[in-house]
C-alpha cells in the first residue's frame, strides 16, 4: 500500500548529499519491476520501465529523495557539536529536538544556554544556529571524536504518527511521499515506457535534477512533490497558499519554474472529469526540481503534483493521506493521457 511505502521511507535518513539510505531501499524495491535501474555519477536512481506503447525515454516522473538536515562543523573543548543546516531549516523549530549524528547514529539533542540566563533583548529574537549545539553526552572533546567528526550528517529522530482525520506526522514528508508513489507506479502495468528519476540534493539547489535532465533527455516531465500549506488559524486569502485534504496541488509558477501550459491544462481536466479534487497554489512560493529538469539541453515540458503539507523542513511535518492518493490516481491518469498523445 502508498501509505506503507511512505512510512518507511519516512523513516529512513537521508540528507542532501546522504542519500544512502534512501537510495539503497529504492533500487532494492524497484529491481523486481524495472526493465533497468542505474545509479549515476551523483547518486540519482534513474529506473526504466518498459510500457504497452514504446516511447523511450519520452516521458520521466521525478521525485527527490533527499531531506534537510545538519552537518558537523566542529568539536568543542565540552564536547559538544557546532552544525550548520543542510537546506533550508527553520532555525525556529531546532531547539530541543532530538538528532541522530553519523553513520552510527549516535543520539543527540540540539540545545542552547536556558531561557533563565538570556537577557531582555535576546529573548526577542530568534538564536542563530551558530549559537546552538548538538548535546551526544560526551564529557570532553576527546570522548566525543570517538564517536563523531567533522562532516558527518545529522538527521532529525521523528516517528510516523496517524492522526486525526486522516492525518499523518513524519519526517521527510518532503520528498519521500514522491518517491512512494513512483514506487507503487512502478508496480503496475504501464501503457507507455517511463523513466522514472529519483534524485539527490534537491534541498540545497536541484543538484541531481540537473544531472538527470541532461541523461535521461525526456520530452515531457511530472515533478511530484510536496508544498508549503499555511492552512492555519490566523492566516488568511492568499497568504495559506494550499489547504491540506483539498486534494494535489497543481502550480501554474513558482520560483523556480512556470509549469508548461498544456500539461497545466491536462491535469486539471483530468481532475474535474474523474472527480478528484485539486487546488493550485494561491501565492507564488517554494519551486522544485522542476527549475532544473526546464532548462536541460534543448529543455523539457513540466509539469508539478504536490500534496499539501504543515511545518515543511521541520522535524515533525503533517500531511493528509487522502491527499497521496488522489495524487497517486491522477499521476496515473496522466501517464495515460501522455500515452493517448492527449498533449
Amino acid at each position: 500500500m502508498l501509505i506503507d511505502t511512505v512510512k518507511e521511507l519516512c523513516l529512513l535518513d537521508g540528507p542532501s548529499g546522504c542519500e544512502d539510505q534512501v537510495r539503497d531501499y529504492i533500487r532494492e524495491k524497484a529491481a523486481s519491476f524495472t526493465d533497468e535501474v542505474r545509479v549515476d555519477a551523483l547518486g540519482n536512481v534513474i529506473a526504466f520501465k518498459k510500457g504497452k506503447k514504446a516511447t523511450g525515454n519520452k516521458l520521466m516522473l521525478a521525485a527527490h529523495m533527499d531531506e534537510v538536515g545538519m552537518i558537523i562543523q566542529s568539536i568543542s573543548s565540552n564536547g559538544d557539536l557546532q552544525f550548520s543546516c543542510v537546506g533550508g531549516v527553520d532555525r525556529r523549530v531546532l531547539l530541543g529536538k532530538p538528532v541522530a549524528v553519523g553513520e552510527k547514529k549516535i543520539p543527540g539533542i540540539i540545545g542552547l544556554k536556558p531561557i533563565h540566563l538570556t537577557t531582555a533583548e535576546e529573548r526577542k529574537g530568534i538564536p542563530e544556529v551558530k549559537d546552538m549545539s548538538i548535546d551526544i553526552g560526551a564529557g570532553n572533546k576527546e570522548e566525543a571524536e570517538k564517536l563523531v567528526s567533522p562532516g558527518d550528517y545529522v538527521s532529525f529522530v521523528s516517528d510516523v504518527v496517524e492522526f486525526g482525520d486522516g492525518f499523518i506526522k513524519a519526517k521527510a514528508i518532503d520528498d519521500r511521499l514522491g518517491c512512494a508513489i513512483m514506487l507503487e507506479l512502478l508496480k503496475e502495468e504501464l501503457p507507455m515506457d517511463c523513466t522514472f528519476a529519483f534524485t539527490v540534493q534537491e534541498e540545497i539547489g536541484c543538484k541531481g535534477a540537473m544531472g538527470v535532465g541532461f541523461s535521461v533527455t525526456p520530452k515531457i516531465a511530472l515533478i511530484l512533490e510536496t508544498t508549503t500549506a499555511t492552512d492555519l488559524a490566523g492566516v488568511k486569502g492568499y497568504k495559506r497558499v494550499c489547504d491540506l485534504g483539498k486534494g494535489p496541488v497543481v502550480p501554474f509558477m513558482d520560483n523556480g519554474s512556470v509549469a508548461d501550459r498544456r500539461l497545466y491544462e491536462l491535469i486539471r481536466t483530468l481532475a474535474e472529469e474523474n472527480n478528484i479534487p485539486w487546488q493550485t497554489k494561491h501565492m507564488i512560493a517554494g519551486g522544485n526540481d522542476a527549475r532544473a529538469i526546464q532548462r536541460s539541453k534543448e529543455g523539457v515540458r513540466t509539469a508539478v503534483m504536490s500534496a499539501a503539507v504543515r511545518y515543511l523542513h521541520a522535524p515533525s511535518s503533517v500531511a493528509c493521506i487522502r491527499d497521496f492518493e488522489n495524487i497517486h490516481k491522477l499521476a496515473r491518469l496522466f501517464i495515460n493521457a501522455v500515452a493517448a498523445e492527449e498533449v
